[in-house]
């Protein structure tokens, strides 16, 4: 219970990556704030912010269901007002929710670019900013994004949207470098292999024996938050190159498909 009576905001909460991040971070006995526009059952996707609020307090935390829309401003920061009159502060920022895209520079409309951009960059600032004031008057506060180093590798086929990601790790090595020293941690994480999601799914990513289920994000985003928020800050990280300096060795638990071997084929895309 490393993070007993801590309060985290997960965005994009609903499902796949978010969901297994509010479960984890309740196990290690974090109350959560699950915030996502998915508020009633979807025809195609799966889950709600009320299921995984149901999940959370069935590990015995605490749970706030809000359905918020990361694109508005208002909506982004009455999401952090709820959060402290329910809970009475904010400790952890989890950026999940994000858009995605991705198609030749030629074949992304305006519109679509302005959804990555607000969904992924925009959305990371607002929440950042929003939480930031309760976290430095308390001396202590994780900010992760979910987003890549800043390489430059194989970026045809998805210029909009690695823009997008990595104007999400700007911001965390932003806020690492404006707080040195105040007891306020801003960090990026990036998963080395294709993660078993609806977009995935969707868009046909990858053949399943290439994935890892979203538990290895998520326990890779729970030592960040269990690290000492005033010296670990201002990393952008890889999911399984973190988790082996944290002494995880197997990583066998994490395969869609047993028997299976993912390859690092999203580390490759940065590098």
């Amino acid at each position: 219970m490393r993070l007993r009576d801590r309060v985290a905001i997960v965005t994009g909460g609903s499902r796949g990556i978010g969901k297994a991040v509010c479960l984890a971070l309740a196990r290690e006995g974090c109350d959560v704030v699950v915030a996502a526009k998915t508020a009633e059952p979807h025809a195609t996707l799966p889950g709600t912010i009320h299921e995984t609020a149901r999940a959370v307090e069935a590990l015995g935390r605490r749970a706030l269901a809000l359905r918020v829309n990361v694109r508005e401003e208002d909506e982004v920061e009455r999401m952090v007002q709820r959060a402290n009159e329910v809970f009475g502060h904010v400790d952890i920022l989890i950026n999940n929710a994000g858009a995605i895209n991705w198609a030749d520079v030629v074949d992304t409309p305006a519109k679509r670019f302005d959804l990555m951009m607000d969904v992924n960059t925009r959305a990371a600032f607002l929440c950042s900013r929003a939480v930031l004031p309760g976290m430095l008057a308390r001396k202590w506060g994780h900010i992760v994004m979910m987003s890549p180093p800043v390489r430059f590798g194989r970026l045809g086929g998805k210029v909009a949207y690695m823009l997008s990601k990595m104007g999400m790790t700007f911001v965390a090595h932003g806020i690492a470098e404006e707080h040195a020293g105040a007891g306020v941690a801003a960090n990026a994480l990036w998963p080395e292999t294709m993660i078993e999601s609806q977009a995935t799914i969707h868009f046909g990513m990858g053949d399943p024996r290439q994935w890892r289920t979203p538990e290895i994000v998520a326990d890779a985003t729970l030592e960040i938050c269990c690290s000492d928020p005033a010296t670990f800050s201002g990393h952008a990280l890889y999911d399984e190159a973190f988790l082996r300096t944290r002494g995880v060795t197997d990583f066998s638990k994490y395969r869609v498909v047993e028997g299976s071997e993912p390859e690092p084929v999203c580390r490759a895309m940065i590098e």
